[in-house]
């Protein structure tokens, strides 16, 4: 293999771990560091889905063909969802550059917010495909953190979890939240991760689908 070859190579793989590096700092379902909404830090180039002369939040979708008949069934059941209770709606991909790709890849995860181009939303088979994951990943793709992950958080519960930016858009602390660790997620076997404040028996993380102020800060970020 001559020089010229070997750099090539070398450059290619360079680029390569860089851009998986890029992949995998956005994970956020499985990462301890990442609901409330992200801030936009480029108004140009917005993080949020921008709105559609209809007055609806249009985001295009394809679905994987290793989904069957049922999984099917259940990620529309989660999108429809959004679409009874906000101004969300998800259209099948024509030819938009900004998309969103339904696969069953690694395990439960989504990338935060609009990235502009093609973005994975993780939805395993047999673990990830239920109505509340659906809609917990498709949240982060619409912008939103973890809640207790929010700003204000300090005062709700003791936890093991690093704090964002968010913008919390003047509604509570949710404890309900579909975006809601349980309190031992990623904790010894044991042991609490999330223990909530004043009151240590309150239920956290549920799985059912989103909760009432869930469905209010969808449509306070998108204005429906």
């Amino acid at each position: 293999m001559d020089l010229r070859t070997t750099v090539s190579l070398l450059l290619l793989l360079l680029l390569g771990l860089f851009r998986l590096k890029c992949i995998f700092s956005f994970l956020l379902i499985g990462s301890r560091d990442f609901l409330n909404a992200m801030k936009c830090l480029d108004a140009t180039n917005s993080c949020l889905w921008p709105k559609s002369a209809n007055g609806n939040v249009e985001m295009p979708y394809l679905l994987s063909d290793s989904y069957d008949n049922t999984d099917i069934s259940e990620i529309q059941r989660a999108m429809k969802g959004f679409e009874s209770n906000t101004c969300i709606r998800f259209i099948p991909r024509q030819s938009q550059e900004a998309y969103l790709s339904l696969e069953p890849t690694y395990g439960c995860a989504s990338l935060l917010g609009r990235t502009g181009d093609m973005q994975v939303v993780s939805l395993q088979r047999f673990g990830c495909v239920s109505l509340g994951i659906i809609q917990h990943e498709l949240l982060h793709a619409l912008g939103f953190y973890h809640e207790h992950t929010r700003s204000d958080r300090d005062q709700y519960f003791v936890y093991d979890f690093q704090k964002q930016d968010t913008n919390n858009l003047n509604t509570p602390y949710d404890y309900s939240s579909i975006m809601h660790y349980g309190r031992s997620a990623f904790a010894k076997p044991g042991l609490d991760s999330i223990t909530p404040i004043p009151d240590s028996s309150v239920p956290i993380g549920q799985t059912d689908g989103m909760s009432k102020i869930d469905i209010l800060r969808v449509n306070r970020l998108y204005q429906c």
